[in-house]
């Protein structure tokens, strides 16, 4: 099985602000908000929902296949990724556009506020899965792209027979309620966090159980709270976050987690044995300022999984 993974490649300009949002937003005055928050902080980090997810894959010894678009300032990135074990033959260069730009201000109790730049990514439907040479053993993954490219990747990955896992997350607000059913009801899965899930219900008009009844597995992250695990609508548990040695940055975290989760189902272990794994390489990236600065051997992994989570010796197939 290999595994595709579409969606965002971007640049993430990360700040930091000194206090806190909610001390400077008048929720009697939300209609009219106008706010600057002068920063502290700020760096440029590699990004996007899709090499993010890629990157922490390389980390666990997989090598996929990263199908996206992206600009003329890619070269750089673009090595940085194929040293993390990458395969980036199916990145598409858009030559009149820059990589996609996300500007992200996170607080002390680490909320965001957060603006997204498409730039290439505008320009992801020109990639067809149909040219993928892909069959029913593989494994694409939807994440947040442009809205029409993820409309016609899900219709064609259905027209082909290749299963997909649906993860919207962000673009939620941006697809249709066709586009959401027809990229739920078609998934062989789902990843949302749980203010995304009850954003699905309400822009589908469907209810949890009828999101999750034909899933093979649905995962819904709830931050500090962990994750909860679905396989064919019937919950099977909850996983605890994973003990933090220090904070960082938030973002990416949950793209990390579904790497770590991703690696495990790969390896065909118990899902609830997937979202410990997601677990922890979601501390990882906590630990880190950005989404791909955290960087660990396999062994190392697995030596720190074993201090909050019996695997009953099923992580020795991964040294």
């Amino acid at each position: 099985m290999s595994i595709v993974l579409t969606g965002s490649i971007a640049l993430d300009y990360l700040m930091k602000f000194p206090g806190y949002f909610k001390d400077h937003i008048l929720a009697e005055h939300l209609e009219s908000i106008s706010l600057s928050f002068l920063v502290d902080e700020m760096v440029r980090q590699p990004g996007g929902v899709a090499a993010n997810i890629a990157y922490n894959l390389g980390l666990l010894c997989e090598r996929p296949r990263l199908v996206a678009t992206a600009g003329i300032d890619f070269a750089e990135y673009r090595q940085v990724l194929e040293n993390a074990g990458v395969d980036t033959s199916g990145v598409k260069i858009i030559p009149s556009k820059f990589t996609a730009s996300f500007f992200v201000n996170t607080d002390l109790s680490n909320a965001q506020i957060a603006s997204f730049y498409a730039g290439a990514m505008a320009d992801a439907g020109l990639i067809s899965i149909k040219d993928l040479d892909l069959c029913d053993q593989d494994l694409v993954v939807i994440s947040p792209n442009a809205p029409d490219a993820m409309v016609k990747y899900v219709h064609e990955c259905r027209e082909l027979g290749i299963p997909y896992i649906f993860d919207p997350s962000q673009q939620i607000v941006r697809l249709d309620e066709d586009g959401l059913i027809a990229g739920i009801t078609g998934a062989k899965a789902l990843f949302a966090n749980e203010y995304e899930f009850e954003l699905l219900q309400k822009h589908t008009q469907m209810s949890a159980d009828e999101i999750l009844q034909d899933l093979e597995f649905g995962v819904i992250t709830c931050g500090k709270q962990g994750s909860k695990v679905y396989k064919m609508g019937e919950y099977k548990g909850s996983v605890p976050v994973f003990d933090t040695l220090i904070m960082g940055d938030p973002t990416g975290v949950g793209d990390a987690f579904r790497a770590g989760f991703l690696k495990g189902y790969l390896k065909g272990f118990d899902l609830l044995l997937c979202a410990q794994m997601g677990s922890l390489a979601a501390t990882y990236c906590l630990e880190e300022a950005g989404p791909q600065s955290q960087c660990y051997a396999m062994q190392d992994f697995v030596t720190r999984f074993r201090t909050q989570f019996d695997d009953k010796g099923v992580l020795d197939q991964l040294q």
